[in-house]
């Protein structure tokens, strides 16, 4: 079967003087897919957005999005998408009603009213549909945002850190509609400040480094990359070599330590170790064992291995 793209790049590059913000993205999202793309800060997400959003012209490669050349059809690609940034794009001074009616108009939506009064109820803004968004909370004005950029029924959604600086409330709220906006066809690129969010809602997610792709699959294909963090802790320090050891042998991979804690780890791509083999053999070499785990990966496992940060922070940095 035939994959149809919704968003489709090929070397995709831009330099602002001497800085090569991208060099050569090659980026494939599948229509009616949720498509997370992450990275460490200034590795090109931003810039990627901004060019495939129209808002920048790509100084090498192509793309098309929905079907449209991004630089020859590049009005007719903005009739098909929808954006919403990292800051809120409505105005403070009219009430949520009259912003999404004046989206509708600008957008020359048939019934502004009515597409107003459809995306109050579908976001739960009803009730404060006639109130100045200035007095909205930040969620509350995250969703009428979401909302605007809803207005024309895009065929691709661009989410920038949409949930950024949420209460987790809140955050569930727009993680809901995105999953909706997925049931429904649309596709959408976002843009995540938070990792569980991204291995949530996305059915493939790309790394971006250094202005390239450098990973890109599903969340599991991804942390199989990776493998499962075994990792022991023992009674007393003269106990880690021998802990070591065992690790070396069943994992094939270099143990790490943390001495303060006497404990040693290492990395496994061995499905068939078990949580109950490793105390086995730790127990047969003798090891006074106070503890032993077997984690399988996460998404922070994939972001710090294979983009090289090494910050250790759960929230990147657009």
């Amino acid at each position: 079967m035939t994959t149809t793209y919704a968003v489709l790049s090929e070397g995709l590059g831009k330099r602002f003087g001497e800085v090569h913000a991208l060099r050569g993205l090659d980026l494939a999202v599948a229509q009616g897919t949720v498509c997370g793309l992450l990275g460490p800060n200034g590795a090109g997400k931003t810039t990627a957005v901004r060019l495939l959003t129209t808002l920048l012209r790509p100084d090498a490669g192509s793309a098309r999005i929905a079907g449209h050349d991004l630089v020859r059809e590049a009005a007719a690609v903005r009739r098909k998408i929808g954006v919403t940034g990292q800051y809120a794009s409505v105005d403070g001074d009219l009430t949520g009603r009259q912003n999404l009616r004046l989206f509708a108009r600008l957008h020359r939506v048939r019934d502004p009213a009515g597409r107003a009064g459809e995306l109050l109820d579908r976001f739960g803004l009803a009730e404060a549909a006639d109130r100045p968004a200035s007095t909205y909370s930040g969620g509350m004005r995250r969703r009428l945002d979401l909302a605007a950029s809803l207005i024309r029924r895009p065929d691709v959604l661009f989410l920038d850190e949409p949930t950024t600086g949420l209460d987790p409330a809140s955050r569930n709220q727009i993680r809901d509609a995105v999953r909706d906006l997925r049931k429904e066809g649309t596709t959408v690129l976002l843009t995540t400040q938070y990792l569980e969010e991204a291995d949530q809602l996305a059915d493939d997610i790309a790394l971006v480094d250094r202005g390239r792709i450098a990973h890109s699959g599903s969340p599991a294909q991804l942390k199989s990359l990776i493998g499962a963090h075994a990792e022991v802790v023992v009674a007393h320090a003269d106990a880690l070599v021998r802990a070591a050891a065992v690790l070396d042998r069943l994992t094939g991979a270099e143990p790490s330590f943390d001495r303060e804690r006497n404990a040693v780890a290492a990395v496994t791509t061995d499905p068939t170790l078990t949580l109950p083999r490793l105390v086995r053999e730790l127990d047969a070499a003798g090891v006074p064992l106070l503890d032993a785990s077997l984690r399988p990966p996460t998404l922070d496992d994939v972001f710090l291995r294979l983009t090289g940060d090494a910050t250790g922070n759960k929230e990147l940095v657009a």
